[in-house]
């Protein structure tokens, strides 16, 4: 289908040159189309990128609930792991982390706005099922008992901040790192009880 050839040309160009450095005649050839042909499906170059970055939140709500379905058995140390690690592997390997990390860092100033409300949005649905794996790990005795707000502010932090080490460091180094982060994270937890 063209419309999801064009979309998945953008989302490589978006994520490998930011939405200024891609153009709409290299999404058309990425796609194997001509410029033109674009119009007949996106308005324009806004239009596309607000539509790849819509379909990368749906997928992200849709992967997240997925996961949280599967690590539901868990113990809560391994539900925030594999969130974490989860995460990890979008932003250091995929086309998705590295649009969506260009789009929120480098977002078009006349897109900002936007960008951030519809981000709002989306990690709301995230929060929820982070909240309710803290409030189970204060009720059940796992770690003390804290604003679950608060650890979640803790956790995003952690989570931003290994999203930006995966440029930084080579695969092996950016995993030892991951490791040893979650390490200290979750025995800073365990202390407080």
């Amino acid at each position: 289908m063209t419309v999801e050839r064009i979309k998945a040309a953008a989302l490589k160009q978006f994520a490998q040159h930011g939405y200024d450095g891609a153009s709409l005649s290299d999404i058309a050839k990425e796609a194997g189309i001509k410029t033109p042909s674009i119009y007949a499906h996106f308005k324009s170059k806004e239009d596309l990128f607000l539509s790849v970055f819509d379909d990368l939140l749906k997928l992200d709500v849709e992967q997240t609930i997925r996961l949280a379905e599967q690590i539901e058995t868990k113990t809560v140390k391994e539900k925030l792991h594999a969130i974490l690690i989860h995460y990890c592997k979008i932003f250091a390997t995929t086309e998705q982390g590295m649009f969506w990390q260009r789009a929120m860092f480098f977002p078009p100033e006349f897109l900002r706005e936007t960008l951030q409300m519809w981000f709002a949005n989306y990690e709301s649905r995230l929060t929820g099922i982070l909240i309710s794996i803290f409030e189970e790990a204060i009720d059940t005795g796992v770690i003390a008992a804290q604003e679950p707000s608060d650890l979640l502010a803790a956790y995003y932090c952690m989570l931003d901040g290994l999203s930006i080490e995966c440029h930084y460091y080579s695969p092996d180094e950016y995993e030892r790192r991951i490791a040893a982060v979650w390490s200290i994270f979750w025995n800073g937890l365990q202390a407080q009880r």
